[in-house]
């Protein structure tokens, strides 16, 4: 660690930080509505948010408002998806399509940041999606004998990476103006009210031992939201992103080790390609 930059720190330990949740996430999700996940995920990061600020004596609020609240919105909208791939999909393939989101970030950051990519986009986007491909594994490619992913649920998966894309490239934007714990307490601010509409008609009440993971949750997203936002502030949205890709090295480990969850030579595969997409995207 000691010949990384600051800025890649942050981005290793949100990989860690997020990595970690991905467990909790997935036991708590065995009997527990992904959705009420999201609640409790954010109503934790909400009051170590709104605790931090207090205590640095920051305003909560920031001066670019609407913005903050749309950087909310995509957060939700990404975290959505990817809590439900996580409850449908084994760890290491949840996460491998999660982590398309730093080639989208590389593209929207060229359209709206103007950080220059260059002609390495358009292989960065074809090799990402050929991963996906390989981990989705759909039947009209594999046939009946590759243990494919339901073509919904990679779905959701990919779209949630790329609403995580746009909410990191608005934190990019953010991160000029406001403080990262400004930018953070906003996710779970319009997160919260967001997610209890389709929680009710699910909602279940949690075990004791349920009630542990889903603080565990809460907290390890904090550590790994302040990290990423940190991060953020310090590195291209592009480059950042993609250091961040090593959650795929720990959620792999971590799936092998909780769940047993070893992934086949196609998984393996695509997420090598991926992360070699990724490391394009990245490249200046």
């Amino acid at each position: 660690m000691r010949g990384l930059s600051l800025g890649a720190r942050y981005m290793i330990g949100s990989a860690l930080g997020f990595s970690f949740m991905s467990i909790f996430v997935k036991l708590a999700g065995e009997r527990l509505p992904s959705q009420e996940l999201v609640v409790a995920r954010s109503v934790v990061a909400l009051v170590l948010a709104w605790f931090f600020l207090r205590r640095k004596r920051i305003s909560p609020w920031g001066t670019q408002r609407r913005l903050l609240v749309f950087r909310g919105l995509l957060g939700f909208c990404g975290l959505s998806c990817f809590y439900y791939a996580l409850t449908q999909m084994p760890l290491a393939e949840a996460t491998v399509i999660q982590y398309m989101h730093p080639v989208f970030t590389a593209l929207l950051a060229l359209v709206f940041l103007r950080e220059r990519i260059g002609g390495t986009l358009v292989a960065s986007l074809a090799l990402g999606f050929g991963g996906v491909l390989l981990v989705a594994k759909p039947e009209f490619l594999f046939g009946g004998g590759a243990s494919a992913i339901a073509p919904q649920v990679a779905g959701i998966a990919l779209l949630g990476s790329l609403f995580s894309a746009a909410a990191y490239t608005v934190i990019r934007r953010l991160s000029a103006k406001e403080d990262p714990l400004v930018i953070i307490f906003y996710f779970p601010l319009v997160a919260v009210p967001l997610s209890i509409p389709p929680l009710i008609p699910v909602a279940l009440w949690p075990t004791p031992y349920e009630w542990l993971l889903l603080l565990a949750v809460g907290v390890t997203t904090f550590i790994g939201q302040v990290c990423l936002t940190r991060g953020l502030a310090l590195l291209p949205a592009g480059r950042a992103t993609s250091i961040s890709t090593t959650q795929i090295l720990f959620a792999t480990l971590l799936g092998v080790t909780f769940f047993g969850e070893a992934p086949d030579l196609l998984s393996i595969g695509g997420g090598l390609l991926i992360l070699l997409g990724t490391w394009f995207a990245a490249k200046r």
